[in-house]
């Protein structure tokens, strides 16, 4: 698990086809990467990756046809910026919101506005996600926890603080790019719950 608040902000250092997937090699950048181990789960723009190697500067990871085909991932390019995540300890601070790193869809940037020192993003989203995004609910995009501020049946915006984009891969980010989306878990689970109770409710006469 994740919170959605990133640790720092790293690189695509190279891709490389394996076997009809990709191994892919991500410098690190600006991540606290003490006391890494085989196997931990990073989030690489909101996809949790396994790490499979790794030096003092860099992991590798492997990502599946799976996850080429639900994320941005496939789309990146050796030097393209990426927010990074260690998963969580049982005693982190939870300062965003409990994030899995099994993105949901595929979003883009539909516009960047000043508001005031802020500024005001716009996304567009999927037409099935958008169902489950609420005004002053939690998304994240590209692994970063964000507040929704307005949705509609296209998208939904929210604000970015200087320290926000300063600090994640949004500084490189341009009206266009794709991003990753993953809706609240809570949302999820309540619509399952919904969903089930339906079904399985008697009907009186």
């Amino acid at each position: 698990m994740f919170t959605g608040i990133i640790e720092g902000v790293g690189a695509i250092a190279s891709i490389e086809p394996r076997g009809g997937d990709l191994r892919l090699r991500v410098a690190t950048g600006t991540l606290p990467f003490d006391e890494v181990r085989l196997g931990e789960s990073i989030a690489v723009n909101g996809v949790c990756l396994t790490v499979v190697a790794f030096d003092a500067a860099s992991f590798e990871a492997d990502a599946s046809t799976e996850t080429l085909a639900l994320t941005t991932l496939g789309r990146l390019a050796p030097g393209s910026a990426v927010n990074l995540e260690r998963a969580m300890r049982p005693s982190d601070r939870l300062g965003g919101h409990l994030v899995s790193g099994h993105v949901d869809g595929v979003g883009a940037v539909v516009s960047i506005a000043a508001d005031a020192r802020a500024q005001r993003w716009r996304f567009s989203a999927p037409r099935p996600l958008l169902r489950y995004v609420a005004k002053k609910g939690s998304i994240c995009v590209d692994g970063v926890s964000l507040t929704v501020n307005e949705v509609d049946d296209h998208g939904f915006e929210v604000a970015l603080v200087p320290h926000t984009v300063a600090h994640t891969a949004f500084a490189s980010t341009r009206v266009g790019d794709a991003v990753n989306l993953e809706i609240d878990l809570v949302a999820r689970y309540v619509e399952r719950l919904v969903a089930f109770q339906t079904r399985t409710t008697p009907r009186h006469a």
